[in-house]
């Protein structure tokens, strides 16, 4: 129960006592003080803590074996990092309101002269405080696992602002809902049931996140668009600029939240929850149904979303340009994880201008029974262009491989040019592959991570006992 002082008679806003904080910090405060002493963020971070020290011995484990690079590694870590961060945030916004409401503390509160808004404010504002603490916890995890990759710092600078801008709407979505349940019950379920409806499609494989449906929904899930900018960013080598469309989702998304949170529930705050509308509906039965829904038509979402192949009429022969492509590399051994650099030069021995010519990588495993390599995984650049090349005339270009993976691969450029029409097709012109012998180097190993996998959790189990020594010793 939070007890907010009665203001004494005079002209002072609701909202701020003269000489005193203002009610939102004050309610801040003492929620903050409910949560880490007396109620349940200390036992979450716990638990998260657990987990993120299982999963870090599991990553380094396979890395010694199956040579994971710290880059995915990073990635995976901050990955569960933000969802386990949103699950907690949605667990303790859908209490906010209505737990009071079923504790029989919350009339209390609205009997005071406070602004209901600000009540909301601090409310939601402590909602959201497990984020900074499970980010805090991350931090020693990704640096062990990164073993001196520079993706450390753009993990720690990326998982920080994209799980900024994610768990306060998650956050003040489970108090919107609080806010309109009569019930805890029905305030956790319809959170819940959200929150998985988020998840699930994170948890696609990826062919069924291929085709037009796939990157709409990749798009328009806040979940999915802030790991495909983590992915990119940091394992794929892509730069902030060309990921930005995926960031419209979570900020339109916070702004929706907090918009409805702010500026239309939280005023209307009362001791029974809901609109005369909302009142009337069966949030938990809703749920319900949604979340069987869900669960039913995921296998059908499976295949439903895998990309279609169609037919297409067999294309006019056309006779090949008299292009020419060269590699100044045959052969390389590198270890995993180093780059290799090369140059191509594209040549003209026509009589006429080329038309606009596009030059794309592709790496092949040469090895039957090896993994099939995606470009995109191993090269910032999979695609440059050329305007136009006159007779004789010649272009080259830089490029950059970053193996990740053991074993004997073909990189090769393709020079494609473009086609007149829709209807008309081009002749791609090969380079000679170049062949990589990509061998193994382990950065880390699973004995390294034991401490923080361990002792993290050791830390804050006794930080936990000494608060409920405290708490026990003033009650």
């Amino acid at each position: 129960m939070i007890d907010i002082p009665v203001q004494p008679h005079g002209k002072q806003s609701p909202g701020k006592r003269e000489g005193a904080a203002p009610v939102w910090w004050i309610v801040f405060t003492r929620e903050l003080v409910d949560l880490w002493v007396w109620g349940k963020a200390l036992v979450l971070i716990l638990l998260f803590s657990l987990l993120l020290s299982i999963m870090a011995y599991m990553l380094a484990s396979n890395s010694e074996l199956n040579l994971i690079p710290p880059k995915e590694m990073v990635f995976l870590t901050l990955q569960t990092s933000i969802a386990v961060s949103l699950f907690i945030a949605v667990i303790i916004g859908a209490d906010t309101i209505s737990g009071e409401r079923e504790r029989a503390t919350l009339e209390s509160l609205l009997l005071t002269p406070a602004s209901r808004r600000q009540i909301v404010v601090g409310k939601f504002l402590a909602a959201a405080s497990p984020w900074p603490a499970a980010m805090a916890i991350t931090i020693p995890y990704l640096h062990v696992l990164a073993q001196g990759d520079p993706v450390f710092g753009q993990g720690v600078l990326w998982g920080v602002i994209l799980g900024t801008l994610l768990v306060p709407a998650f956050a003040g979505f489970g108090v919107l809902v609080s806010l309109w349940s009569r019930s805890n019950k029905t305030s956790l379920t319809v959170s819940l049931v959200v929150y998985l409806l988020f998840l699930l499609p994170t948890q696609f494989p990826g062919n069924a996140q291929t085709g037009t449906m796939g990157r709409f929904v990749k798009r328009i899930n806040p979940m999915e668009s802030i790991n495909q900018v983590l992915q990119k960013v940091l394992v794929n080598n892509r730069t902030i600029d060309e990921m930005q469309s995926f960031l419209l989702a979570p900020v339109v998304f916070l702004l929706i939240v907090l918009g409805l949170l702010f500026l239309y529930a939280a005023p209307r705050l009362n001791l029974d929850g809901g609109t005369s509308m909302l009142s009337r509906l069966r949030w938990s039965r809703l749920a319900q149904t949604i979340l069987a829904a869900s669960l039913l038509s995921l296998p059908a979402l499976h295949s439903g979303l895998a990309e279609e192949t169609a037919a297409r009429e067999e294309a006019a022969e056309t006779e090949a340009l008299p292009l020419q492509i060269a590699v100044d590399m045959e052969h390389r051994v590198i270890k995993d994880g180093k780059s290799v650099y090369f140059n191509t030069k594209v040549t003209n021995g026509g009589t006429e201008a080329s038309p606009p010519l596009i030059l794309a990588m592709n790496i092949i495993n040469v090895d039957s029974e090896g993994d099939v390599v995606d470009p995109e995984d191993w090269s910032p650049v999979r695609t440059q262009y050329i305007d136009e090349l006159a007779p004789g005339g010649s272009a080259s270009h830089a490029w950059r491989i970053d193996p990740i993976i053991e074993g004997d691969y073909a990189a090769y450029i393709v020079v494609i040019p473009e086609p007149e029409s829709a209807e008309a097709t081009t002749h791609p012109i090969a380079s000679p592959a170049i062949h990589l012998t990509v061998e193994r180097f382990v950065r880390i190993n699973p004995g390294g991570v034991l401490p923080y996998a361990i002792g993290a959790p050791i830390v804050l189990l006794v930080g936990i006992a000494l608060v409920y020594r405290l708490r026990y010793r003033k009650t």
